[in-house]
């Protein structure tokens, strides 16, 4: 290891932390820089290596809208930070939570969605979506970090391969009759080697985790993978000068029966209306149009309600396709296929944006890495463990993901209303706007305070739902937007003069 570790791990040993461990984080996204501040806080120490030589700063729209990171594409896209991200930073790193509040995030309650607010009850404190581009929290993460004596981050210094040696497989000693295992002792760059006593994989879906596995001779990655058939398209907007909020209502996401819109809104009057539809709608190539796709969002109420503000565009139309949900488990059958190395972050769970839970599991994952990495974290049995509780506490919401954008890209691609127990679902959403229990039932699923099948089973719940449903017997869903014929109208439409992109601010 590099000097500058050496000195590390010789002050950790020093100070009598003989069961703290020294972690070394692959990426710098928001999931590595969590796992290393996180572990820091605990105890241990951390090296973080990262291959983009630059670490973000408190420039915000330069680094939001300037900053090409062709290995992090989905950094320009809109980020919600739900309840259990939020209910994370204000527990574990004030600090972090604190500076993106002075940065410019904003928070807003779930139940202010009502005039007056109901009577709280215990938990609704939680149900609170903190608003932010990713680069707010990216440069609150990375202004801790640089304040944090027992983290080494290495910007400009991509991980290139892994240091392996063949180990014992849950206690067995190699050699006494048992297939030895592989266990991973530190890292290699082009720098040098950095030994530690555990590896985290926050490198993402395009890491390189599983090529240099694979060199290590372990198995593959046991890998889940479902298509979402949607295609996105996002752009950025910023409210006029003196306005801070935008409208309360209506609803931020509405769709129909083959198209949806999204508002998302973000610190310092940005926000961001995203577009969606099936990957095989032959429209979907006219919402790369600037003047096509503002026409387009305002046929939906929520997009109309905001870009009638008189909101300023700030970035072209971004798209994004092709996106799946994605687990990947480093234990099969056999028990783990590595030991020393741990993943977090979309390096375990990826999934599709539409319920937002990406940063809230990616740092549920960090969390989990600081509070056990002192428990023989080279062994098997802690591979094993960790494996077990991403399956108890993450593939739970991934499975619910799953769900949720079947129904959607099933809705999409064959352009039916929804009839069944999508009927049920629809009815419950509708009802919540009326009703304040069950929107809050329905904000502990949105914030990831309670699963859906324990909030939405609820007998009370359910019963108000079905005298909501009693008292509209002819209740169908209805499509919130354009009809196809006019979405074909809007999507075939030029205009000569597009909107007009300003420099941020």
């Amino acid at each position: 290891m590099q000097a500058l570790g050496d000195l590390i791990v010789v002050q950790l040993i020093g100070s009598g932390g003989r069961n703290m461990a020294h972690v070394l984080v692959i990426g710098g996204g928001v999931g590595g820089m969590a796992t290393a501040l996180l572990a820091a806080r605990h105890g241990h120490t951390a090296e973080l290596f990262e291959r983009d030589a630059r670490a973000p700063g408190t420039a915000l729209d330069r680094d939001s809208f300037g900053w090409r990171r062709p290995s992090v594409p989905q950094a320009t896209q809109p980020h919600a930070l739900l309840g259990a991200a939020r209910v994370l930073l204000r527990d574990e790193l004030p600090d972090v939570h604190r500076e993106m509040l002075r940065l410019g995030a904003r928070e807003r309650h779930e139940l202010d969605w009502f005039d007056e607010r109901p009577p709280a009850r215990p938990g609704d404190e939680d149900l609170v979506m903190l608003q932010a581009r990713r680069i707010v929290l990216e440069s609150a993460l990375a202004t801790a970090l640089r304040g944090e004596s027992g983290v080494v981050s290495r910007y400009g210094e991509p991980v290139i391969g892994l240091l392996t040696e063949r180990a014992a497989v849950f206690g067995t000693p190699a050699g006494a009759g048992a297939d030895p295992g592989i266990r991973v002792t530190g890292v290699e760059t082009g720098a040098g080697e950095y030994e530690g006593d555990l590896v985290v994989d926050a490198g993402g879906r395009r890491g390189g985790a599983e090529r240099w596995l694979a060199a290590a001779g372990c198995r593959p990655a046991a890998v889940e993978r479902h298509r979402t058939g949607l295609a996105y398209f996002c752009r950025w907007y910023r409210l006029p000068e003196g306005r801070e909020d935008g409208p309360r209502r209506p609803w931020t996401v509405t769709g129909g029966t083959f198209a949806g819109c999204a508002v998302f809104p973000a610190d310092n009057g940005v926000f961001a209306v995203t577009l969606f539809v099936h990957t095989q709608d032959a429209t979907r190539s006219a919402l790369r149009d600037p003047a096509v796709f503002e026409a387009a969002a305002r046929s939906f109420p929520p997009g109309a309600a905001w870009l009638e503000l008189g909101a300023e565009p700030l970035s072209e139309i971004m798209a994004t396709g092709g996106l799946d949900n994605r687990w990947s488990a480093l234990v099969d059958e056999r028990g783990p296929v590595v030991s020393g190395f741990v993943p977090v972050g979309d390096a375990i769970t990826h999934t599709n944006p539409t319920l937002g839970q990406g940063t809230s599991l990616a740092l549920w994952a960090a969390l989990r890495v600081a509070r056990t990495a002192h428990r023989d974290p080279g062994s098997a049995r802690f591979a094993a463990d960790h494996h077990a509780w991403a399956v108890r506490t993450l593939k739970p919401w991934f499975d619910f993901q799953v769900v949720a954008d079947t129904a959607i890209g099933e809705r999409f691609a064959t352009r039916a209303g929804r009839t069944g127990s999508a009927r049920e679902v629809a009815a419950l959403f509708d009802c919540a706007l009326e009703d304040p229990e069950v929107m809050r039932a329905r904000a502990r699923v949105r914030h990831l305070a309670d699963p859906p099948e324990r909030a939405y089973a609820d007998p009370a719940v359910r019963a108000r739902v079905a005298r909501w449903l009693a008292d509209r017997p002819h209740y169908a869903p209805s499509a919130a937007g354009p009809d196809r014929e006019e979405w074909e109208r809007l999507t075939s439409r030029r205009v000569a003069t597009p909107p007009r992109v300003t420099s941020p601010r």
